[in-house]
């Protein structure tokens, strides 16, 4: 659903993210060390990533966050209001579906090395509520993106907490290193993951 940027040339490019649960390294992952958000008092971020064939990387992430699913829900369904929260995405829209889904365009923009990058991206998603977003490019620059983004709820009662997961399969255009674009989305899922579990705090803490 977020928009993530990838610097690599003024053109517009087209994005898509996603979400998985797995808490354990899986096959073939290479698990980063978890990342702190913002401070010791705060969620890490734990991201694994994996090279396939073909220039396709493999992108899972995952943090517990003390609120309940519904209430994650409600903040990555907001459709129309995620550029409000969301680091470096400048619009998000639902836009009219011909099959009566749900369709969103994004776009987001980043700085690098002094030169300011946009990207673009139409795609179509599918809920289930409350554990999953599933969505897919219906038209951009990228061969491949794909993903989804899942809660698992962790905590019952007055101390709800949420495994917020998300999972993306990508390939980049022609003439873009799949390695510039991996670096950048891990940088890019902890700082969004971090803006959720923000959000959360304001529209659900006191």
């Amino acid at each position: 659903m977020f928009l993530m940027t990838e610097p690599m040339t003024e053109q517009t490019l087209n994005l898509v993210p996603s979400g998985s649960n797995s808490r354990q390294p899986e096959a073939g992952l290479t698990p980063e060390a978890g990342v702190r958000v913002n401070g010791l008092d705060e969620p890490s971020v734990t991201i694994q990533t994996e090279k396939l064939g073909g220039q396709r990387r493999r992108i899972l992430a995952h943090t517990d966050l003390p609120f309940a699913a519904e209430q994650l829900w409600q903040i990555l369904t907001d459709y129309d209001n995620l550029s409000s929260f969301i680091p470096n995405l400048s619009y998000s829209q639902r836009l009219g579906h011909p099959g009566g889904g749900i369709r969103l365009e994004q776009m987001g923009s980043q700085c690098f090395l002094q030169v300011k990058f946009c990207a673009r991206v139409v795609l179509d998603m599918v809920e289930a509520f409350p554990q999953r977003i599933s969505f897919s490019m219906v038209e951009g620059d990228f061969r491949e993106f794909e993903g989804e983004w899942t809660l698992e709820s962790l905590g019952e009662g007055q101390r709800p907490l949420t495994c917020l997961g998300y999972a993306l399969l990508v390939r980049p255009p022609r003439g873009m290193p799949a390695g510039l674009i991996e670096r950048h989305i891990r940088h890019d899922l902890t700082r969004n993951l971090k803006a959720i579990g923000d959000r959360a705090g304001v529209l659900f803490s006191g």
